[in-house]
């Protein structure tokens, strides 16, 4: 098999056994490269066929600050409080461009990351008008 691009199920399915043909290939061989190289062309198409996950900026930064041992306090110089630091991680107040920002500069954190669609914040409840709140408070009139 000639080691070239993997764009159709045959491709793969012709890669998949010659790796398997090759797989105990002597190192430093060049058998051995090969079955590295046609690993790699395969890993590329699997991952053509499933397309990442959207991503969830929350995550991103509980990821990165695990990654990094930060605490939540770590995180004032992007949030300014305790409170909306506690907001954003609970999905409760969506980031600023400005938030997005600072968290890219002061933690590397991918703007991609930061700026994935389909960011969810907790929805706000309703509160009853003025007037819907006084007929409540009116105590019941019996016959």
């Amino acid at each position: 098999m000639d080691i070239r691009p993997i764009r159709t199920d045959a491709d793969y399915k012709e890669a998949v056994a010659e790796i398997e043909r090759l797989w105990d290939a002597e190192p430093g061989t060049a058998e051995e490269a090969k079955v590295e190289l046609l690993a790699m062309l395969v890993h590329n198409y699997e991952r053509g066929l499933e397309p990442l996950p959207p991503l969830d900026p929350v995550e991103a930064i509980k990821f990165r600050m695990e990654q990094q041992g930060l605490t939540r306090k770590d995180l004032l110089p992007v949030f300014s409080t305790t409170a909306r630091v506690s907001e954003v991680l609970g999905r409760k107040r969506a980031l600023t461009l400005d938030m997005i920002r600072k968290l890219h500069a002061l933690f590397d954190i991918p703007l991609e990351s930061l700026i994935a669609p389909g960011t969810k914040t907790s929805p706000k409840k309703k509160r009853a008008s003025p007037r819907r709140r006084r007929e409540r408070s009116r105590p019941s009139v019996g016959p």
